[in-house]
This record gives C-alpha cells, sequence and structure tokens, in this order.
C-alpha cells in the first residue's frame, strides 16, 4: 500500500525529541526520506539510526545561518532533494515583561522566530529546484493570544504566524506551499521542562475541552497531512491543535509561577 509521503524528502529541526520526533517516525512511517535536525545529537543520532536508511541526523543550531545552509545542502546531498521543512525547534520560557531581561527575551526570538526565517530563506532554493513542496511552521496557540508570563514566547510565535503568510504570499507562484500550525497543551519534554516532570498532564488542563493533554502524535498527523499532497490547495494558513482550548477563556489551570 503506498505510503501518503511516498517520494518526499523532509527537513525537521528539533526532530530529536518530543513533536519533532514524532514526526520525523510518522514521516518515515508514510514513506518519506528525513532529515533529523537538532542540537540534541546523541538523542537525534538516536532516532535516525532506529528509522534505518531512511533517516540521517544532522547537526544544526537553527540560529546559524552557516549551518542551515549546511543542513539543506546535507540534506540535498544525502536523499537527492528536498520537497518539506518542517521549522519545529523552539524553546519556552515564562518571563513577564516587567521582569524579563533582555538577553532571555532575545533568546527565545532568536530560536523561535528567527531560526524560522532563517530556515525557510535556507530552503527556498532547494524547494524551487524540486519543483515546489511544503513549509510547515510551528507556532503556537500562544501566536494567536496573550497569556501573561509568556512575552517573548508569545511574541516570537505571533511573529512565526506572520512570517507564514508573508512566505505563503511569495512563494506560491512557485509552488510552495506554508502554513502554520498552533499547538495547545502538548505533553513534550520541552514543556515538562518547566518543573512539570511526574506531573500528570492531563490533569493539568481541566478546562481543556476534550479533557486531556495533546500528544506529538497529534500534532504529527496534522503535519503528514500538511507535508502531503492532500493539502495541495492550503497555504497561508493556521492550522489550531488544542483539545478546544481556542473556544474559551479559563482553559488554564496550574501550579505555576509564570514569572
Amino acid at each position: 500500500m503506498p505510503g501518503r509521503l511516498d517520494g518526499k524528502v523532509a527537513l525537521i529541526t528539533g526532530g530529536a525529541r518530543g513533536q519533532g520526533e514524532a514526526a520525523a517516525r510518522m514521516f518515515v512511517s508514510e514513506g518519506a526520506k528525513v532529515a533529523i535536525a537538532d542540537i540534541l545529537d546523541d538523542e537525534g543520532k538516536a532516532v535516525a539510526e532506529s528509522l534505518g536508511d531512511a533517516a540521517h541526523y544532522l547537526h544544526l543550531d537553527v540560529t546559524n545561518e552557516t549551518q542551515w545552509a549546511e543542513a539543506v545542502a546535507e540534506t540535498e546531498r544525502i536523499f537527492g532533494s528536498l520537497s518539506v521543512l518542517m521549522n519545529n525547534a523552539g524553546i519556552l520560557a515564562f518571563g513577564k515583561i516587567e521582569t524579563s531581561a533582555l538577553e532571555d527575551y532575545q533568546r527565545v526570538i532568536d530560536v523561535n522566530q528567527t531560526g524560522v526565517f532563517l530556515g525557510m530563506r535556507a530552503a527556498i532554493p532547494a524547494l524551487k529546484k524540486a519543483g515546489g513542496g511544503s513549509i510547515i511552521n510551528i507556532s503556537s496557540v500562544e501566536g494567536m493570544r496573550g497569556a501573561s508570563g509568556l512575552a517573548a514566547y508569545s511574541a516570537s510565535k505571533f511573529a512565526v504566524r506572520g512570517l507564514t503568510k508573508v512566505a505563503a504570499v511569495e512563494l506560491g507562484q512557485f509552488g510552495i506551499r506554508v502554513n502554520s500550525v498552533h499547538p495547545g497543551a502538548i505533553d513534550t519534554p520541552m514543556v515538562r521542562s518547566q518543573g512539570l516532570e511526574g506531573v500528570d498532564m492531563d490533569k493539568l488542563f481541566p478546562g481543556v475541552p476534550l479533557k486531556r493533554a495533546g500528544r506529538p502524535d497529534d500534532v504529527a498527523h496534522l503535519s503528514v497531512f500538511l507535508a502531503s499532497d492532500e493539502s495541495s490547495f492550503c497555504s497561508g494558513s493556521e492550522f489550531v491543535i488544542d483539545g478546544g482550548v481556542m473556544t474559551h477563556i479559563g482553559w488554564y489551570s496550574a501550579p505555576l509561577d509564570l514569572g
């Protein structure tokens, strides 16, 4: 039975764990070749090795434009082309505007916002060469509203939303589709690193209409759709995957100091 991503070659940032790892595994299961990019070398190599010849690990700091050029070139060299870019790498940091240090704010912007810009810019020539493709930019529900204590994170994710729309306008003529994905509370190592190790994530968000936290596979399923030809008329759009939290106020309840 043919896979939904047969013939596709994807570069996924933040692919060593969480949403990126889930997407890499699902992409390969659907027939794609995948370059897994991260700064977590041991974890990334282990994921790639577990997927066999269909995957390749490469080190990539998404804030470094030289490394971006090298990552795209290496993907093309290993797999022959590049047709899907998934800008998934990101960091989460809490801090209110009044008390946030500039360097802390800028660090989040550099990874979450500038990293997406550099990734798209580096990948465009390869995507044009391939005759078109799909760019999937991972934003957040915090890129669609304000949340106390998430000054830098929310600003960066709003920017990803805007960059996505500009890129969709500029690149549509080349058959390159660009969409943003807006996850809500997803149970990932990035989220758990905020003092949530060992916490029952389903109970942490009682206001979520579906009564559970999201899983990395939830986002991966949506990403497969956006990478595939099934979404051939989708571009410049925002795909919310949040269990319904954007439908109302008061979904969040957690014993956290948000800055």
